[in-house]
């Protein structure tokens, strides 16, 4: 009886796995780095860290639930950052971050455009799109960097879009856990939410049913572009500068989120509070190198053994959960 309730658990929760794997992560790295791991400081830079990464994650996971990849994700974030700084200090940081949600916004359409209208996969746009924007950002700074002095940073504006804590976690966290919210309840209880992961689940049966196929791709990619754009915004609030290599490798570390989360390549089937835990175990991993003086180039080569680990674990955890 317990057997059959965990199996029927299992299949309706595709993010079971990841909060195990949070879970027995939390306490291994808390047994065994001595207090530096598990201290209300690296807690709140791990979240602090968790927050740009898992909202470029939820944005990437509802394309991969229309069965497309978008990973532009990282230049994009980079442009989000660049703009905002640049106009940070010319205009009221509020109006600088829509500037450059609205350039995310272009992007997203751009990528979105490209794949619905040549048909051509989205892995090859998106790659090409990550090479334009990252080159674009390399070229604009020539070397330096974008920044904000920090005795220009103490204004209200600057505090809600991360450059601040409060209750001991940085703000950009709130942004990341009301943007799941949103995403959430758009997902679960709105048309677009059905139609996006019957897109996913078969473009050519949601076309037959009178699902605009083209559109429901168009406004993951645009979401997808919003919300790393924004990540990249939080990101250069709180550093206060940016540079061309701003974002380089995320697009890698979102995906690998994703895959984590228990969010299905071939699309269909996606689990966004997965795919926020599985950001923050990449967090918690990369701080545990850095805490335990680990060499943090290691953190590509984990990256990669638990992307091909979790990929594993889920395909095994689910064929069990359907098992009689």
């Amino acid at each position: 009886m317990l057997k059959s309730e965990i199996k029927r658990l299992v299949r309706r929760h595709t993010e079971i796995g990841i909060l195990v794997i949070s879970l027995c992560l939390v306490l291994l790295f808390t047994l065994t780095s001595e207090g530096r791991w598990a201290n209300a400081y690296n807690i709140g830079t791990i979240l602090q860290v968790t927050a740009t990464l898992g909202l470029m994650t939820l944005g990437v996971a509802l394309v991969i639930g229309t069965g497309e990849i978008d990973i532009s994700v990282g230049s994009t974030f980079g442009i989000g950052a660049l703009i905002y700084l640049w106009f940070a200090v010319r205009i009221d940081p509020v109006f600088a971050a829509l500037l450059a949600i609205g350039a995310g916004a272009l992007i997203g359409a751009f990528n979105g455009i490209l794949v619905t209208r040549t048909k051509t996969p989205s892995l090859i746009i998106t790659l090409g799109s990550l090479m334009i924007f990252r080159g674009l950002a390399i070229a604009l700074t020539d070397g330096f960097s974008f920044s904000v002095p920090y005795k220009e940073r103490d204004g209200f504006s600057y505090s809600v879009l991360g450059g601040t804590e409060f209750l001991g976690i940085n703000t950009g966290f709130y942004w990341l856990v009301a943007g799941l919210a949103v995403l959430l309840i758009a997902l679960k209880m709105t048309p677009w939410g059905n139609r996006l992961l019957a897109v996913g689940g078969s473009a050519a049966s949601a076309h037959s049913r009178g699902v605009r196929v083209e559109r429901i791709k168009l406004s993951a990619f645009i979401v997808c572009g919003v919300l790393a754009a924004f990540a990249g915004t939080l990101e250069a609030s709180k550093l206060g500068f940016a540079d061309g290599s701003m974002g380089r490798l995320m697009e890698l570390q979102a995906i690998a989120a994703c895959v984590l989360g228990g969010c299905v390549l071939a699309g269909g089937r996606i689990s966004l509070p997965g795919a926020v835990l599985g950001a923050f175990v990449l967090s918690s991993v990369q701080s545990y190198l850095v805490v335990t003086g680990v060499r943090p180039q290691w953190f590509i080569l984990l990256l990669g053994l638990i992307v091909v680990f979790a990929a594993l674990g889920d395909r095994t955890l689910r064929r069990w959960s359907l098992k009689n």
